[in-house]
């Protein structure tokens, strides 16, 4: 059967995909060892087949999207591997309207697309990834700092306005709960018999003190602390954001309910800091 303009469009479509990701996965393949780089090549496989039984209806090549594969493998290097696997999976969800126009045509095609959503995923789901096995202790020492600095930085602006000792106090203080935070964790992870304590404590305390850095570094470099701390509180909004969105799409979980949480009790601690700063400073005088 001769297959319309718009069919034949979203086809072509689906090879440039096929062929990207083709090129992503062996790319990727080549960062990692084992059994990740097996599984990485091994879809890389799967895609390339899948290009070539597009090719058949369309009979054109079709280069892939060069800006598609290095923004990957950037996301890959910055993110984690795992990451930007899963951030491609979501690009594939929104096709399934194209996929159903094409299979009321084709039916044929059904095997290729129930690959695409199935095979994949699971073999995507089999890559081990380290930084994933310590999210947990990650999501520990980022949550802890933003609700403890945010209201440190909050009601120390408002008790001392200056900017110089906000800086050198919410460092101190920061880089001081990092340790604690990350001596804590190990402990915990220790009594629960934990394979490596000391890694999971590592990356508590690192996720604490990058947290720290992004929101007293505002006081370092400005010399009004209203301007300073409104910086801090955006560095805090910025940092829930990413840090949100990277376990939503790591943990295949809702985004906005997790943001929403997550900034609502950042910002409440540092209304009620600010706020106690203020009577503070009115006990005990400019």
């Amino acid at each position: 059967m001769p297959l319309s303009r718009d069919l034949v469009g979203l086809i072509l479509d689906f090879q440039r995909n096929e062929i990207t990701e083709h090129h992503v996965y062996l790319r990727l393949a080549r960062l990692q060892r084992g059994e990740n780089r097996e599984l990485l090549e091994e879809i890389g496989r799967d895609e390339l087949e899948h290009y070539e039984f597009w090719r058949r209806y369309t009979g054109v090549d079709v280069k892939p999207s060069r800006l598609k594969v290095l923004l990957y493998l950037l996301m890959a290097r910055l993110l984690g591997i795992t990451f930007a696997l899963k951030l491609m999976e979501r690009g594939e969800e929104g096709a399934q309207e194209s996929y159903s126009r094409v299979l009321e045509v084709m039916p044929e095609a059904r095997p290729v697309l129930e690959d695409e959503e199935r095979h994949e995923r699971e073999l995507v789901r089999l890559i081990r990834e380290e930084r994933l096995e310590y999210i947990g202790s990650m999501v520990l020492g980022l949550n802890d700092a933003l609700v403890e600095l945010t209201g440190a930085v909050a009601g120390l602006s408002m008790t001392l306005r200056n900017t110089r000792l906000v800086a050198v106090a919410g460092a101190i203080t920061g880089m001081a709960a990092s340790l604690s935070m990350a001596a804590s964790e190990y402990l915990s992870q220790r009594s629960e018999g934990a394979a490596n304590p000391g890694k999971a404590a590592l990356y508590t305390g690192a996720a604490y003190v990058l947290t720290v850095l992004a929101l007293v570094a505002p006081f370092f470099l400005l010399s009004s602390y209203e301007a300073a701390l409104a910086l801090a509180l955006l560095d805090a909004l910025l940092v829930i954001l990413v840090f949100t969105f990277f376990v939503s799409v790591v943990r295949e979980a809702p985004f906005w309910t997790r943001f929403a949480e997550a900034a609502a009790v950042s910002f409440g601690v540092a209304a009620l800091s600010f706020a106690m700063g203020l009577a503070f400073r009115g006990l005990v005088g400019p």
